[in-house]
């Protein structure tokens, strides 16, 4: 086969891998090893097992003679395969002082060099398999880079001084335009993933959809627009929300949305780049499915169904534009330094109120790999869109991403639907 093809293969792996090492190359090894929450993953975790990943699915099946670098390690940084094996409790990742950092890093350095001589072309090896197998691994080791990002956000987030994760610009206040709706008529659409290149399993099987007549507002809710909410009672009329979700307003003392702070009758935000003022004019970002849901509720909408802002997001209307979301969060492919950038939708994830199942037709793949999405197909809701958080190659209208109804810690927010 042409080298160039292994080559061309090989920057793909190793293009992503410098990316993850980008974002990681200002922290302390202080500021790698915290959890600060079930749901929150150490850095360092985050380091290890996008590396497992390949060493478990890639390099042990395809590069003969492949020494493992510590057994140990399938162990502590398997995350939820079960036909694995066995593996460390997830809230317990932060209890993990050792490995070290530098040796979580001397571990991606092996798995590298190993993965370079597997993709040298000097093997016999089933190439579309591997490939098919890279593909996979890089699109999780970007779900990783979010993910990285998001969790140090919550890991700064506890510090009495709101440190910086990454040096950002001087602030600028957004624009906020005017909201209007754009209608869709009724009809039976097709959905779910058709073009080439790489998808998840679960934005497929393409398949035909019956929607009934809807509008789609143009731009997600701003801080502004959410600010109203709150100083209309919204964190205290039951009559907004779902029952689970007043129950976790009244257990958990919710009264603004995550990483909101109130001073002297102001409200700031705690960002990547520190503690800033809410800016009005901002998507609102770090809510629950709960909250969307009551927020829609008092504004006399709803949120839209997932195949809705699919079939808006693949129309590509273009007035149903970008919005800037200044959290500073460092685009996975670009410098850490850069500030927030424009995504399709509005920069932020948007909950729609699909539960998360799977499309008609659709079966996991065989093997562990299998399990990456398909048994999470319960008890959670779909996002869609992107945040300022995402790699741009995951923003597509048919990416579908999923999380628990009380999740907050994500970059998420809203935008309203309505039935015509």
């Amino acid at each position: 086969m042409d080298d160039q093809i292994y080559s061309s293969l090989f920057s793909l792996y190793s293009g992503v891998r410098e990316r993850t090492q980008l974002l990681v190359s200002g922290f302390s090894a202080e500021d790698m090893t915290v959890q600060t929450m079930p749901d929150v993953s150490p850095t360092k975790w985050h380091l290890a097992h996008t590396t497992w990943f390949w060493e478990c699915f890639v390099l042990r099946d395809h590069l003969e003679g492949y020494q493992e670098y510590s057994p140990e390690f399938n162990y502590l940084f398997n995350s939820y395969y079960e036909q694995v094996g066995a593996r460390h409790a997830r809230p317990e990742r932060g209890f993990l002082t050792r490995p070290s950092a530098a040796e979580v890093l001397a571990y991606r350095a092996h798995v590298d060099a190993a993965m370079e001589r597997l993709l040298s072309g000097n093997h016999e090896i089933d190439f579309a398999q591997v490939k098919a197998l890279v593909e996979l691994g890089v699109a999780h080791e970007e779900q990783h880079q979010e993910l990285l990002v998001t969790d140090i956000k919550h890991v700064l987030s506890k510090h009495p001084f709101s440190p910086q994760a990454w040096p950002a610009d001087t602030l600028t206040s957004s624009e906020l335009p005017e909201l209007s709706w754009h209608a869709y008529e009724a009809g039976l659409y097709a959905f779910g993933h058709e073009a080439e290149g790489f998808h998840f399993d679960n934005e497929g099987p393409r398949h035909k959809y019956w929607l009934e007549a809807f509008a789609l507002a143009s731009r997600p809710v701003s801080n502004g627009e959410y600010l109203k909410f709150m100083a209309d009672g919204g964190y205290s009329t039951a009559p907004l929300w779902l029952s689970e979700g007043w129950a976790a307003v009244n257990e958990r003392g919710w009264a603004a949305p995550l990483y909101w702070r109130q001073r002297d009758g102001e409200w700031f935000e705690f960002t990547l780049a520190g503690e800033r003022p809410v800016d009005p004019a901002a998507p609102v970002t770090h809510l629950s499915y709960f909250e969307a849901s009551a927020f829609a509720e008092w504004a006399g909408a709803r949120l839209p169904e997932e195949r809705e802002w699919e079939l808006a997001a693949a129309k590509h209307d273009p007035g149903l534009g970008d919005a800037l979301v200044p959290d500073h969060a460092p685009h996975p492919r670009s410098r850490p330094d850069q500030d927030g950038y424009s995504q399709l939708f509005g920069g932020v994830w948007e909950w729609t109120r699909s539960a998360y199942s799977a499309y008609p037709r659709y079966r996991p793949a065989a093997g562990a790999v299998g399990e990456y999405n398909g048994k999470f197909m319960c008890g959670q809701f779909v996002l869609r869109g992107g945040s300022c958080a995402t790699p741009l190659g995951h923003v597509r209208a048919s990416y579908r991403n999923f999380f628990p109804p009380d999740a907050r810690w994500q970059f998420s927010g809203l935008r309203l639907a309505k039935d015509i």
